[in-house]
């Protein structure tokens, strides 16, 4: 391990470990890790693991490979309030990752969103390398309308700014590009920008490419007014009209072009919202009425009702986590 000021680079390379002190390495390598997990061997194979990581403030990247062992974030991990978010691409071989009831292979190129708020599991099939880059949520917020509909959505190879941001990443871990405290700020302004272009381009930013002009950018626009004060109770198309300074009607064409009508864009970002908060550690406390209220809705039966259509669970078996 190396560090200067806010960062620090790890090296971990089990060449010349003993076979019984591999597993254990590693092991202390995720419990310092942005998001902590366990380590489990696979019985009966060979264990190896080269890999460098570079932690940056706002940003953790890692290349390298392991084989022999999965990596799982578990059920008692996932309550300590990280909800950092990780781009995980897979450059050779096949990875598979487990989580929110998906089981995903990774071939050569493929790429993933995960996020340390849910229960995963990593694991090689076939000998290779992969790269990760790990970001606070928060890097992401202001940047994508939803972040969570891009979670555990397999990207190919050829989405739109992947291989531009790999690349960037490389070269920051190679060369003397983090020098000086204002580099380091800039790069990693640039890897959260880059990583914004790549999951934009899963979704309504490939959308708003191919569908140019001014409807497009204001639906845009619209869409992040409301997610940022989603929680507001009076927050009706007239108030988020006057606010953009458009007709209400001018808006609710706008959605139903998009396929969607204002106030259900508008209970998916509260119930989505509240979801998020009945996760946490934080809001264990407060009764599911006081949530409720906070993101936005005035009835509690009219939530309980949305929420259960929605997530197929009741808010109490979302916080007790009886589902994920």
């Amino acid at each position: 391990m190396s560090g200067k000021d806010d960062f620090s680079i790890f090296y971990v390379s089990t060449n010349e470990v003993p076979e019984s002190e591999r597993v254990p390495l590693l092991r202390e390598f995720y419990c310092r890790g942005l998001a902590k997990a366990e380590v489990d061997a696979n019985e009966g194979e060979p264990f190896a693991a080269n890999f460098t990581a570079l932690a940056l403030p706002e940003a953790q990247l890692m290349t390298g490979g392991l084989f022999g062992a999965r990596i799982i974030r578990t059920k008692q991990q996932v309550i300590d309030g990280n909800d950092s978010l990780a781009l995980v691409v897979n450059r050779s071989g096949i990875i598979g990752i487990s989580a929110r009831g998906h089981d995903l292979r990774l071939h050569p190129g493929d790429a993933v969103l995960t996020s340390a708020e849910d229960v995963a599991t990593l694991e090689r099939f076939a000998p290779g390398g992969c790269f990760s880059l790990r970001v606070p949520r928060r890097a992401l917020a202001t940047k994508i309308v939803d972040i969570d509909d891009a979670v555990m959505r397999v990207m190919a190879a050829d989405t739109t700014g992947l291989r531009l941001l790999v690349d960037y990443a490389i070269a920051l871990m190679r060369g003397e590009a983090l020098a000086t405290p204002a580099l380091r700020q800039l790069g990693v302004a640039h890897l959260h920008d880059l990583l914004a272009l790549v999951l934009g381009a899963t979704g309504e930013v490939r959308e708003l490419a191919g569908r140019q002009g001014v409807k497009a950018a204001r639906l845009r626009r619209t869409k992040h007014f409301i997610a940022d004060n989603c929680g507001q109770p009076d927050l009706s198309v007239t108030t988020v009209a006057q606010e953009l300074g458009v007709t209400p009607r001018y808006l609710q064409r706008l959605f139903e072009a998009d396929g969607k009508t204002f106030s259900s864009f508008l209970i998916e970002q509260r119930l989505k919202r509240a979801h998020r908060m009945l996760r946490k550690p934080e809001f264990a406390e407060r009764p599911v009425s006081s949530i409720a209220y906070d993101v936005g809705f005035g009835d509690l039966s009219y939530f309980n009702r949305c929420f259960r259509r929605t997530f197929g669970a009741t808010p109490s078996d979302v916080r007790s986590g009886m589902v994920e």
